[in-house]
C-alpha cells in the first residue's frame, strides 16, 4: 500500500512547514508503507499528477490510499479527488477526516490552551463550502464540540456559507463576556488569518500549527488509510 495525503495547498510558508510536519510525522508511524503528499490547489504536485508518478510502482505498493487532508467532504472530495481516483484503477479514495471525536479532541486542547473559561461564547471557524454536505458536516462537528464543552456552539463560515464568521462573532457577543473562536482550520494561511480577524475577543490556533502535530491527527489519517472499501464521500 502507498499512502497519498492531500491537503488543500496554501502559499503561506507556515501553513507550508505545518502540513509537511504533518505528513512527515504520518510516514513515521509506519517507515515500511510509502507516504507521499498532493494537492488540490495552489501548490504542486496535484493528485492525477501524483498519482501518474506512482502508475509505475510494484505491485506490492498497491493500492494507492488518498486520504484528504479535509476537515468536511464537499467539492475537493466528491468531484476534484473522486475524479482524479477514477483514472487510476490502483486508487482508492478516502474518506475526509471530520467530522470526528478527535477532531473535536485537538478543538478542545485548543481552547484551553487560550484560556477558555465558564462564560465565553465558542465561535468555530469553519472554511465554508457551497456544497451543503460540507456544511452539514461542519455542523456536525459544532454539535460535537458544544456536546464536549456544554455550552452551545455556533459555526462561522469564512467563505462561501452562512452564518459570516464575523457576523456569528458578533451574535454570539453579550454585555461583559468575550467570545472565543475556534478555528476548525487544519494549519496556518490566509483563512486562519481571517479568523484572527473575526472580530472576537481570543482567537485559537489552527489544528496544527507548528511543532510535533497532534497524535490524534495522525492516528486519524491512518485510520481513514486503513477503511476497508473506501470510496469518496466519506
Amino acid at each position: 500500500m502507498t499512502v497519498l495525503v492531500c491537503s488543500h495547498g496554501t502559499s503561506s510558508p507556515t501553513g507550508r512547514e505545518a502540513v509537511a510536519g504533518l505528513v512527515a510525522a504520518v510516514a513515521a508511524v509506519r517507515p515500511s508503507t510509502r507516504v507521499e503528499a498532493a494537492f488540490v490547489d495552489v501548490e504542486d504536485p496535484d493528485v492525477p499528477t501524483a498519482l501518474a508518478s506512482l502508475a509505475d510502482e510494484p505491485a506490492a505498493a498497491r493500492p494507492f490510499r488518498v486520504v484528504p487532508l479535509l476537515l468536511s467532504a464537499g467539492f475537493h472530495v466528491y468531484v476534484d479527488l473522486t475524479e482524479s481516483v477514477a483514472g487510476e484503477p490502483a486508487s482508492v479514495l478516502c474518506p475526509a477526516m471530520g467530522p470526528d471525536d478527535r477532531l473535536v479532541t485537538v478543538l478542545v486542547r485548543r481552547l484551553q490552551e487560550v484560556g477558555l473559561v465558564e462564560g465565553d461564547a465558542v465561535v468555530l471557524a469553519a472554511a465554508g463550502s457551497s456544497d451543503g454536505r460540507a456544511v452539514a458536516d461542519c455542523e456536525r462537528t459544532a454539535a460535537m464540540l458544544s456536546a464536549r464543552l456544554g455550552r452551545q456552539v455556533q459555526v462561522g463560515y469564512i467563505s462561501a456559507a452562512l452564518p459570516r464568521l464575523e457576523d456569528a462573532v458578533a451574535a454570539a457577543r453579550t454585555p461583559g463576556s468575550r467570545v472565543v473562536v475556534a478555528t476548525y482550520l487544519l494549519g496556518p494561511g490566509y483563512f486562519a488569518d481571517l479568523a484572527r480577524d473575526s472580530g472576537a475577543d481570543v482567537v485559537t490556533a489552527p489544528l496544527v500549527d507548528g511543532g510535533a502535530p497532534p497524535t490524534e491527527i495522525v492516528e486519524l489519517v491512518w485510520d481513514r488509510a486503513d477503511l476497508p472499501g473506501s470510496g469518496g464521500g466519506g
